[in-house]
């Protein structure tokens, strides 16, 4: 099955990412890319031949549109460059993009090294295949139960 993985980076980490995934581009071969607004154009532009879709800019929605897509169960992999020197002024939505990827058990890399090592992980595909749609509930059951 195709994989749909997330690309997401800051402003100041766009370069940053595009580098990282010339490096990394064979293995994204075949793979959905769904990158928030301006990271997706940057990526289009540089890589053509990849099956890219950008989604609105995070600020407009587009870190909230990938977390509906790990809701749903549509992401398996997500890497995302953040800029921990710049305040952003969607930061609540980044939060909790990075809050439903742990809760969904979606692979998450916020840097280059991090990215590095899943990326090149030889059971990459096979950890985002076991983890596709997998379900909070089960785990959060306590929460989800709880008296009020």
């Amino acid at each position: 099955m195709t994989l749909s993985i997330g690309l997401v980076a800051h402003d100041r980490r766009k370069r940053e990412m595009a580098d990282w995934l010339e490096t990394h581009k064979s293995q994204f071969s075949g793979t959905r890319i769904f990158a928030t607004g301006t990271t997706g154009r940057v990526l289009q532009e540089r890589f053509p031949d990849l099956d890219i879709v950008a989604l609105k800019s995070g600020p407009f929605g587009g870190d909230q549109q990938l977390g509906s897509m790990i809701a749903h169960g549509e992401l398996q992999a997500m890497f995302f460059f953040t800029d921990p020197m710049t305040p952003q002024p969607h930061d609540v939505d980044v939060r909790a993009l990075i809050r439903l990827a742990n809760m969904y058990e979606v692979p998450i890399a916020c840097n280059r090294s991090t990215a590095d090592l899943l990326i090149s992980n030889p059971k990459f595909e096979e950890i985002c295949e076991q983890y596709r749609g997998h379900s909070p509930e089960q785990v959060f059951a306590e929460y989800q139960n709880r008296k009020v």
